[in-house]
């Protein structure tokens, strides 16, 4: 198995496209703001997106973020959000990462592999703790994050506060 995570280009092919369409609009707490674009909105969606991961035209109160796509054996298998920082609110609801496998590839142990690798793009950011909000039924999702080494501070209303030591 090829495992291979990239950031989200200005200008994405088709695979990648069709990646993000599976992904539904909103799931388990994971939202995917490009789910229903036509592919040249989805190309504007990518620019933008390049742009905040940059800190470029943010709107007021977002933190710059990188979208990565996690590719196995050459396909885009799922898609990560990395917040290079928290403020207030994200210490609230949200945290670090957000991060989703495409429906067609889930049940490989994909979610547990996309995990490990945007912790090492964390890493490389010179985060050294991540906050992971989780919705309290994810099961799965609590799975990985656990598996990666997160341990649960405290649950408010429905949402589990997971962090994880990078140092």
């Amino acid at each position: 198995m090829k495992i291979s995570m990239r950031a989200l280009k200005e200008r994405e092919d088709q695979a990648v496209y069709e990646m993000f369409q599976e992904i539904p609009a909103e799931e388990n707490g994971l939202e995917n703001p490009a789910n229903g674009l036509s592919f040249e909105e989805f190309q504007e969606f990518c620019q933008v997106r390049v742009k905040r991961s940059m800190g470029q035209d943010l709107p007021d109160g977002y933190v710059p973020d990188t979208y990565f796509v996690l590719y196995i054996d050459e396909v885009p298998v799922g898609v990560a959000k990395l917040r290079h920082y928290l403020n207030d609110f994200l210490l609230k609801r949200g945290g670090h990462i957000g991060y989703g496998v495409r429906p067609s590839c889930r049940g490989h142990g994909y979610g547990k592999v996309l995990l490990t690798e945007v912790l090492k793009k964390a890493r490389e950011k010179g985060i050294e703790k991540v906050l992971i909000t989780i919705n309290k039924d994810n099961l799965p999702s609590r799975k990985v994050c656990e598996g990666n080494g997160g341990k649960l501070e405290k649950t408010v209303a429905n949402e589990c506060f997971y962090w994880i030591d990078l140092r």
